[in-house]
């Protein structure tokens, strides 16, 4: 018996007939699951007790023996065995075959290892294999070579008795027209009969001719066939494989369907083929060469693996056990089954009326026909839909087999195996939490309550608040004041895992420290959006709860959310200001000429304006209206690192902290300094979304984790205040359509015009004219680009925005208030017409329709491709299973050139710009010197 329980290890392989007999506890033989009104297994049925165990632990089916004392026997009356009811999830049966069949994966797969094997084309072994081609199996080459001269002396004498014959036939018919001709003259018939007479005469010995040359033909290809005969060839003509069959029978075997194909393997020798392929490799070239390495793949995997080819051909089908393809009664009577039951029961009732007919000795049509309907019972059995249409159930819907319960996202390995569903975890709908720490999540109090259950009810009998366990569930279930209290002791240092589906790295899955709150929306951190790809339109993340000191330890330390601020993907920080952050931190570091209580250096008639003791001096200063946080200013520093020039200047022997220092600055940048560790060189420019980035992996690099958490957290804060106190927001008002595009525009359509007469006189191809109007239009949007850049004030927010770096481009502000420009058709060719227009002027009925062909384009293809990415992720994964860093550095000296810097005709080296991507991050191979 095959024991599923115990293994020490799995290997997937061909299962022979006897294999399948094997496993078999007996044969299926009637397409009946239950008797529906005693409801139960019919005998020899899907669902047989006799094949697969009995429905009740330690029953027969006639009830003669009853209890676990008759455990083991065979009951005489109905054959069951008395044992559990749980043997019918291991026990299988079978199905024996009238007629074998092939196994689907292996014909119809890519490549097809049937086809490989036996060198057929795959069209050519469906056409086998579905009996609309009959194929030459075997050939008795020493007989044919003995007796071919003798079988082309009689192919002689035929064709000569039919050249003979033929010559008989209208020498006969030339008489017999002369003879009427010469009887119609002595009539005096006119001379319009006499030609009619001679042209019927002269087209039926016409047809003569032509019947007796098609019969010498025939025998000609007939003969030819036979002359070439080799196992493997192909016959689609039926006729003539009958007349090569009369003729020739003792010299060939043929057959179609599985059957011949069972013929060929059975003859088929691995070794020899194995090296004659490996012959062909070593002296082929091209096509051939190609075709033999593909070929030999096939052959030495079943060389090495030990499978029989023979596998591949079925003469009996398994039946799984009747507890994985279950029947089950629903109210009103009826039953809802397992697809594969109908499947199964589709194959039995084929198979069956296969022995009928052969019993009956019908005829080979009838009987060709029935196997091949078998053939596509089992196809459909193994794996649905794979060729041609679909088996479908109620409503249209394919049934699923035994290959849909394997594969894909639904399928047994990916849906119970690997991803089983599991305690301690819930899963909620994301809002922001700003006022949240980098390690800290939002946990609504009953999901948190439903989460620490367990500890919760063990924490109120420690305190003496529930006198057992079934009081502390009680308590809980009700929800009494206490338990809240209990809940916060419960949940503090605790963390708990958040995983927000699709998992596409390590970092889809991040522990945090939770925090309770109302509501029943779980709060994230808006710094970790980036790493989980997170979004607040409606996203759901799921929570799960590490239980044992292990785990938690792990959690906290591996996993925990301000642990894992660098992106593992490049070695940068994933947790920085972005979107509303980013703008604030712009708007705070922004330095605006002429703004209210600026700096204006001694003079002569005046003094120094604009300066300030102290930070806070400067603060007041705002808080009075006399100042603001762009404005120009001179401060005094004292718990800042100057920056490297002033410290040179103002700080000889260096800076000791605590020593005052003054600089020309804003206050804002003052504000953002102070978020930065005091060791940090004070950072005296505009901060758009680069930058910040630059310094958060410069802090990367240079502080502990906890000391970079910390600054982004307050980076975090100090954004959000500053994007509100900025006022940053979009209306129609801040899109500003440039003045200069109309005379742009007028400028290249007389360009475009001047090209279409060129065109017109002949002097330009349509290729060369398409090209020049788009280079034409590409130059005209980029200057309306231009001349739009130009027109904007520095602080129109609809410019801020894409400058500061929080989201979006240029292009898309050009496309709001400059122009659309070219748009390309759904062959990614551009459409030689622009978009004059932009989307504040509106666009023309023409303008909308041409934008509108691309584009739906471009969205279908994104869905295509998050799917094609995402089954290429799993293959690659796949593949690199066994691939295990072990050593930041493993010493070789193999690796790949990268471009650093180049070196300049003065001797300055000027860094490469792509750099920061091809060798940040990465391990030397040799030192890197000039």
């Amino acid at each position: 018996m095959l024991d599923v329980n115990f293994f020490d290890e799995l290997k997937i392989g061909l299962a022979t007939a006897d294999d399948i007999h094997n496993w078999s506890y007996g044969e299926v033989k009637k397409p009946e699951t239950i008797n529906y009104r005693t409801l139960k297994p019919e005998k020899d049925g899907l669902f047989c007790e006799k094949i697969f165990g009995p429905t009740r632990d330690w029953e027969c089916y006639c009830g003669k023996y009853k209890r676990v004392r008759f455990k083991g026997i065979i009951c005489e009356r109905c054959g069951v065995e008395v044992t559990k009811a749980k043997v019918r999830r291991e026990r299988m049966g079978h199905i024996e075959l009238a007629a074998p069949v092939t196994h689907i994966w292996y014909f119809k797969g890519v490549p097809s290892r049937l086809g490989y094997l036996l060198d057929l084309a795959p069209k050519d072994l469906e056409k086998i294999i579905y009996f609309a081609a009959y194929v030459i199996t075997s050939v008795d080459d020493e007989l044919r070579h003995n007796e071919l001269s003798t079988l082309e002396a009689e192919m002689e004498v035929e064709k000569k008795a039919i050249a003979d014959q033929r010559d008989a036939d209208l020498n006969e018919r030339q008489q017999k027209l002369e003879a009427d001709l010469a009887e119609l003259e002595a009539e005096g018939a006119k001379a319009d009969v006499r030609r009619k007479v001679r042209d019927g005469g002269d087209r039926e010995m016409k047809r003569m001719r032509d019947a007796a040359q098609r019969e010498l033909d025939a025998l000609e290809e007939l003969w030819d066939k036979f002359v070439k005969l080799s196992p493997g060839d192909l016959i689609i003509d039926e006729k003539l494989y009958h007349q090569l069959q009369d003729r020739y029978g003792e010299y060939f075997t043929g057959a179609m369907g599985a059957e011949a194909i069972k013929k060929l393997l059975e003859t088929f020798d691995i070794d020899a083929e194995a090296e004659s392929l490996r012959e062909t490799i070593r002296s082929g070239k091209g096509q051939k060469k190609l075709r033999a390495l593909k070929r030999l793949k096939v052959v030495a995997a079943f060389q090495q693996s030990g499978n029989s080819p023979l596998g591949m051909v079925l003469d009996a089908v398994p039946v799984i056990p009747p507890e994985l393809r279950p029947m089950v009664q629903l109210d009103g009577g009826r039953f809802a089954t397992s697809d594969l039951n109908d499947l199964y029961r589709r194959v039995i009732n084929r198979n069956n009326r296969l022995k009928r007919l052969i019993d009956l000795g019908a005829p080979e049509i009838i009987v060709n026909n029935e196997k091949r309907m078998l053939q596509e019972s089992v196809d459909a059995l193994f794996d649905n839909g794979r060729r041609g249409r679909p088996v479908t159930g109620p409503g249209n819907r394919p049934l699923k087999s035994l290959s849909d319960l394997l594969k894909g996202k639904q399928g047994r390995f990916r849906q119970n195996l690997l991803g089983k569903r599991v305690d301690y975890s819930g899963r909620s709908v994301i809002v922001v939490g700003p006022q949240l720490k980098l390690h800290q999540c939002g946990l609504p109090k009953l999901m948190a309550l439903e989460l620490f259950k367990p500890f919760v009810m063990k924490r109120l009998v420690d305190l003496n608040q529930a006198q057992n366990i079934k009081s502390a569930k009680r308590m809980v279930e009700r929800q009494r004041p206490a338990v809240w209290d209990v809940l916060e002791e419960v949940i503090a240092e605790h963390p708990v895992l958040l995983n927000r589906a699709p998992t596409l790295h390590r970092l889809g899955i991040q522990a945090f420290e939770p925090q309770l709150v109302e509501g029943k929306a779980i709060q994230l951190h808006p710094l970790v959006c980036e790493a989980f790809n997170a979004d607040f339109d409606g996203d759901q993340m799921a929570v799960h709860l590490p239980l044992s000191a292990e785990a938690q330890a792990e959690a906290r330390i591996l996993m925990l959310s301000s642990n894992n601020i660098l992106s593992p993907a490049s070695g940068r920080p994933l947790a920085m200001p972005r979107l509303d952050m980013v703008t604030g931190l712009y708007y705070l570091t922004t330095l605006k000429e002429g703004a209210a209580g600026e700096y204006t250096p001694a003079t002569d008639d005046d003094i120094e304006r604009g300066v300030y003791s102290s930070p806070a001096e400067a603060i007041m200063a705002v808080d009075r209206g006399a100042l603001t946080v762009q404005s120009r200013i001179k401060v005094r520093l004292t718990d800042q690192r100057p920056p490297a020039d002033i410290e040179a200047e103002q700080f000889p022997d260096g800076w000791k902290f605590g020593q005052p220092w003054d600089v020309v600055t804003t206050l804002g940048r003052v504000l953002f300094n102070e978020l930065l560790p005091v060791e940090y060189a004070y950072v005296d420019e505009q901060m758009p979304k680069k930058r910040q980035a630059a310094i958060i992996n410069d802090l990367a690099e240079r502080y502990p984790m906890i000391v970079v958490a910390q600054t982004v957290d307050k980076l975090k804060d100090v954004g959000f205040y500053w994007a509100t106190r900025s006022g940053v927001t979009v209306s129609m008002a801040d899109v500003l359509v440039p003045p200069a595009k109309a005379e742009i525009l007028e400028r290249y359509e007389e360009r475009a015009d001047g090209l279409e007469r060129k065109f017109q006189r002949g002097a330009l191809t349509p290729d060369e004219r398409r090209d020049a109007l788009v280079e034409i239009w590409k130059q005209a949007t980029e200057e309306v680009g231009k001349a739009m850049e130009d027109y904007y004030p520095d602080d129109n927010p609809i410019t801020m925005i894409p400058k500061s770096g929080a989201t979006g481009n240029m292009t898309q502000v050009r496309n709001l208030s400059g122009m659309k420009g070219l748009v390309t058709n759904p062959k990614g060719e551009f459409i030689p017409r622009p978009i004059k227009s932009s989307f504040r002027e509106g666009l023309t009925v023409a303008e909308y329709f041409i934008n509108t062909h691309g584009a739906r384009k471009g969205l279908a293809d994104t869905a295509l491709r998050t799917a094609d990415s995402g089954y290429l992720t799993r293959r690659l994964v796949d593949v690199s299973q066994d691939v295990i860093v072990r050593e930041t550095d493993c010493g070789t000296e193999r690796g790949i050139n990268v471009l650093l810097g180049e070196k300049q005709p003065d001797g300055s080296i000027i860094r490469d710009a792509h750099v920061e991507t091809s060798a940040y991050a990465r391990t030397l191979a040799a030192d890197a010197v000039d």
